[in-house]
């Protein structure tokens, strides 16, 4: 495959700030793909159409990021069922007979960086937000909690986004408001899921023997969460390790080989963080 130049990128509004071109240009290099490149392109849900319509043969996949995750659905021949599940699709792939298929990796990521840090399975968890990532948390959470899931949300609108999903997904949601958010610190597993600074003034509330954070943020990292939750003690699984664990499935889906290099692409994470 690697004999002819192959193409893919990542699409979405903002794009500057994407890690992406970083993680998968690392693993084209560990594989020997030397005649694959990888980009990103500044595209909104307007421009996609018109950006999808003009691909060439060369094109082997694309990544979506917000807001096209949802766009990108009606301009493809087929979507996974994980991606329908959530009505989302991260991952792109150009079928050699012409088709265009989408999946999610997002919802396998999640799980594959918590099973990396030992968490095969949980009796309860919480959430803290309702955005389109909690969604894809709920997803992952139906594949490895066997309890009740709770919700921590700022409106009643949110909440019955989530208990719709939790239905969809066959996961037991309740859903709390927002500023009950403390009592989630005490779940076996509590996955955040908000915008930067969100969760701060949980930080001086996190409990002397905390269990698992995944805190879906890497960019500033650590979260004020993350640290103390650090600090005291417990695991957290960051948001880079969900980055480079649905990249991982990316690179394989897109240029057929696996394993793809976990290892060499969170490296390459790592540094271009630490560049910024």
């Amino acid at each position: 495959m690697s004999a002819q130049k192959r193409r893919a990128a990542v699409l979405g509004s903002p794009i500057a700030h994407s890690l992406s071109p970083v993680l998968h240009r690392a693993a084209y290099e560990e594989l020997g793909l030397s005649d694959w490149s990888y980009d990103r392109f500044e595209i909104d849900e307007a421009a996609l159409p018109g950006f999808i319509g003009e691909l060439g043969p060369e094109w082997a996949g694309l990544s979506l990021t917000m807001p096209l995750k949802r766009a990108i659905i009606p301009l493809l021949d087929e979507i996974s069922g994980t991606a329908a599940s959530v009505e989302a699709v991260n991952t792109v792939v150009f079928r050699e007979d012409g088709r265009k298929v989408g999946d999610n990796t997002d919802v396998p990521g999640m799980v594959a960086a918590l099973r990396e840090r030992g968490i095969e399975q949980v009796a309860s968890a919480a959430i803290l937000g309702a955005g389109a990532t909690a969604s894809s948390a709920l997803a992952a959470l139906a594949r490895i909690c066997t309890g009740e899931v709770v919700a921590y949300v700022r409106s009643d609108a949110r909440a019955a986004e989530m208990r719709q999903w939790g239905e969809r997904l066959d996961v037991a949601v309740r859903t709390e408001a927002w500023e009950d958010a403390r009592e989630a610190l005490d779940a076996p597993l509590v996955i955040a899921t908000t915008p930067a600074g969100t969760t701060d003034a949980l930080s001086a509330l996190v409990p002397e023997r905390p269990a698992t954070l995944f805190d879906v943020l890497y960019d500033p990292w650590p979260t004020e969460l993350a640290a103390r939750w650090s600090a005291y003690g417990g695991a957290v699984v960051s948001g880079l390790d969900l980055l480079v664990h649905q990249a991982v499935l990316q690179v394989e889906q897109m240029t057929g080989h696996a394993p793809a290099p976990l290892g060499v692409m969170r490296k390459a994470g790592e540094h271009a963080l630490a560049a910024r």
